[in-house]
């Protein structure tokens, strides 16, 4: 028997007419529960909230949900739903939604309590107002059994073929093989802890060394266990697209089988109409995209294999005239896998987090790289307002032509301009810590947000980007706020020197950047971790544990995995330059030293190599130096903001056949997820020890994480940056026939505490 969710239901049955995301304010979801609470409040005693429902179809099909609020007294079932601003501008479309939803739960209760008929009603709750519009009607349980059947025998059919494919799925899965026959070494140990945490409903942190094969030895044994942990859906989810299509590669090298596998892309790269807005009046995609939906989506579900690739996906999108986009989004109910980036499993407002508690799915998840999760991490729980996007927002043509929106922008810069002059006496005037928002500054953030939310209602076809722009980086703020604890810290900001050609802030308004910087991600992303049935964290470079399992939030009972190299010391020859130091001060002074070794490697083994800098401005000094002193050395160099198919080019240099150093900046595009195994890549520079610059903001975080953890130094800056030397080294040994040299250039290598951090199988030549 198929078991689906009432929502799931009806927006599969009831959905008809246009795209429409047209601006307009919505709550948020705690906005929402305190609305439900208060409608519930009002209700008196007897009232019962979150009322458990569930109901059959034909023995097929099990329904379930739980209904907003139930009156006995008054024989009324209410669907309650919060909004903001005005509610005569709902679309038609919804407001069907949510009286089939509202008539589903009444079957549901009608034939629970055995109850003849029955009132329903739509309330709607006003945040902003806290008024309540109440839409009514009656009906006997003989009439909402009609509608019931109805819905259901429209979505019977779709749901045995997903109980077929599903039971397909399953058989196919108990029966694959490792597409390669046997595992890779190391490869074997991976892939067994994945598939026992899978089983065990775990959380497993796995460090596995470069070129084992890590992506098909997570997701193959993740496979394996689906059937068996009755999984739903698995995520395979990565910091960049190398990672994401590396998983498509090895999905697509298993036996042809039932599996759905659905590549997941940002909206700007699969909109066809970027110049145009998502709603029918605008883009032919958009309208009448829900009527269109049913056939796109048994198009995509009939195909023999279903790799939905974003290419695949908009060649079958324009055949039925629907959104690229929007048809993979609901194409994510029905896939089996689903490959996309972090955020959107573990950002506040993520799509697959929301559709896992919605739906109630069993998930297995995979974090490639999850050494990228801390910072990734860090930045979606990070928020910033800066005097500049408020001065676009006061200039606006809105803010021109609506004296209250002006006014309150007025009122906030007042408010965030006395901020920087109660700056206490002595106080550095480019950085300054908070102990929180001050009162009177959150107040004026509040009612501006407010104000902003009230134009949006009253105006929803008067488009202004300036004025959005601020209203979404102001209510990430107000968001991150609610939940502000240890975890962040509430600073302003003000940069020494400005960008040639950039605007500066006005004088007379604030000229500080308002930032709540998230450090510590770990509560947020343990709340995300636990709503997963299992989760495999897995990167060549996830040591020390302690400190990753601390800032990811993994439970207490999680488990670690450190897989053992399948390379041998003899591969790779290791050399650490004790004589240079590339420490700020004495950069000048490396650059003869770091070319005169380079130029020898290159002279006694000539191939090709990549040469890593802590920054553009090193690189740019170093690349000078190499082409002055020896003219006739191939080299090619990482710069500023390099596309995507600049980045193809810089990696074509490395052939087989080919000879030159590149140079790249650590931490960057060229520094991990790149594979250039043999001839292609024999040797690595590494001219920087790879930590973050010491400045105001990380001295604070050192601050912060020597109280919560005892190790200031070594979280902020030692083990962030030897994880970066490592991944970059980690590019020149990628199989077991490999051979290479790595130069680790700075005297700080020869130090215990830093050699600890490096692989246990390198084995270091002395400084000489």
């Amino acid at each position: 028997m198929y078991t689906v969710a009432v929502r799931e239901l009806c927006e599969f049955t009831a959905k008809q007419g246009d795209l429409d995301l047209r601006f307009t304010p919505a709550p948020t979801a705690q906005e929402g529960m305190q609305g439900h609470a208060a409608v519930a409040a009002l209700r008196g005693s007897g009232y019962q909230s979150e009322l458990s429902l569930s109901g059959e179809y034909r023995g097929l099909l099990r329904v379930r949900g739980r209904a907003d609020g139930y009156d006995p007294r008054r024989g009324r079932l209410e669907e309650i739903k919060t909004h903001k601003g005005h509610l005569e501008r709902q679309p038609a479309s919804h407001r069907a939604l949510h009286w089939a939803q509202a008539r589903i739960y009444g079957w549901l209760l009608c034939a629970q309590q055995s109850l003849p008929r029955l009132e329903l009603a739509l309330v709607y709750y006003d945040i902003g107002s806290q008024r309540e519009t109440v839409f009514t009607e009656a009906h006997s349980a003989a009439e909402l059994q009609a509608f019931f059947e109805a819905q259901c025998e429209r979505f019977v059919h779709w749901a045995q073929a997903q109980l077929a494919q599903r039971a397909a799925r399953d058989a196919a899965l108990q029966a694959l093989r490792f597409p390669f026959g046997e595992f890779r070494s190391g490869q074997r140990v991976l892939a067994e802890g994945v598939y026992k945490s899978a089983r065990a409903g775990r959380c497993l942190l796995a460090q596995a060394p470069t070129g084992i094969g890590k992506t098909l030895g997570t997701l193959f044994p993740l496979l394996k266990a689906a059937p068996v942990a009755q999984l739903d859906k698995l995520f395979f989810l990565a910091a960049k697209t190398s990672g994401r299509q590396l998983a498509l590669d090895a999905l697509q090298r298993l036996p042809a089988s039932p599996l759905r596998v659905l590549e997941l892309v940002a909206r700007d790269k699969a909109c066809e109409y970027p110049d145009r807005a998502c709603h029918g009046e605008s883009c032919p995609l958009a309208r009448g995209f829900y009527d269109r939906l049913p056939a796109a989506r048994a198009a995509a579900c009939a195909l023999p294999r279903a790799d939905w690739t974003q290419a695949a996906l908009r060649t079958l999108a324009l055949e039925h005239q629907v959104c690229p986009y929007y048809l993979s989004q609901e194409l994510a109910r029905w896939a089996d896998v689903l490959v996309g980036d972090y955020n959107y499993f573990f950002d506040l407002g993520a799509l697959l987090q929301g559709l896992s508690q919605a739906n109630q799915w069993k998930v297995g998840l995979l974090v490639d790289e999850a050494h990228n999760l801390v910072e990734r991490a860090r930045k979606m729980y990070s928020a910033a307002l800066e005097p500049l996007s408020l001065e676009g927002a006061r200039r606006s043509p809105s803010a021109q032509a609506h004296a209250p929106l002006k006014r309150a922008l007025d009122k906030l810069r007042r408010a965030w301009a006395q901020l920087d002059q109660e700056a206490p006496e002595g106080s550095s005037s480019e950085y300054r810590v908070l102990d929180a928002l001050p009162e009177a500054l959150l107040k004026s953030l509040q009612q501006c947000s407010a104000t902003l939310n009230e134009h949006f209602s009253e105006h929803p076809a008067e488009p202004d980007p300036a004025l959005q722009s601020f209203y979404f980086e102001l209510l990430q703020l107000l968001r991150l706020a609610e939940l502000l604890d240890s975890h962040s810290i509430v600073d302003c900001t003000r940069e020494r020197r400005l960008d040639a050609g950039r605007a500066r802030p006005k004088s007379g308004g604030p000229q500080s950047t308002l930032n709540l910087r998230n450090i510590v991600p770990a509560p947020f992303l343990k709340q995300r971790l636990a709503t997963a049935h299992s989760a495999t964290l897995f990167s060549a470079t996830l040591q020390p544990m302690d400190y990753y399992a601390h800032l990811l939030g993994l439970p207490e009972d999680g488990l670690r995995l450190e897989v053992d190299s399948p390379f041998e010391a003899r591969q790779l020859q290791v050399h650490v330059a004790g004589h240079i130091s590339t420490r700020y001060a004495h950069r000048e002074a490396s650059l003869d030293a770091i070319v005169a070794l380079m130029a020898r490697q290159y002279a006694e083994q000539p191939g090709n190599y990549l040469a890593f800098f802590s920054s553009y401005d090193y690189l740019q000094q170093a690349l000078a130096r190499l082409q002055a002193q020896h003219p006739t050395l191939p080299c090619w160099a990482q710069s500023r903001r390099m596309g995507e198919a600049e980045q193809r080019e810089f990696l074509a240099r490395f052939s087989d056949s080919s000879q030159g150093i590149g140079f790249a900046v650590l931490g960057g595009a060229f520094s991990e997820g790149i594979d250039l195994p043999g001839r292609r890549l024999i040797g690595a520079f590494v001219a920087t020890l790879g930590l973050p610059q010491i400045n105001p903001i990380n001295e604070q975080i050192r601050t912060r994480m020597q109280q919560r953890f005892g190790a200031g130094y070594d979280y902020t800056y030692l083990y962030p940056g030897l994880q970066k030397v490592v991944q970059a080294a980690g590019r020149v040994i990628r199989t077991v026939s490999d051979q290479g040299v790595v130069h680790l250039m700075d005297d700080r290598y020869a130090r215990r505490e830093v050699q600890a951090l490096l692989p246990a199988w390198w084995r270091l030549q002395p400084p000489h």
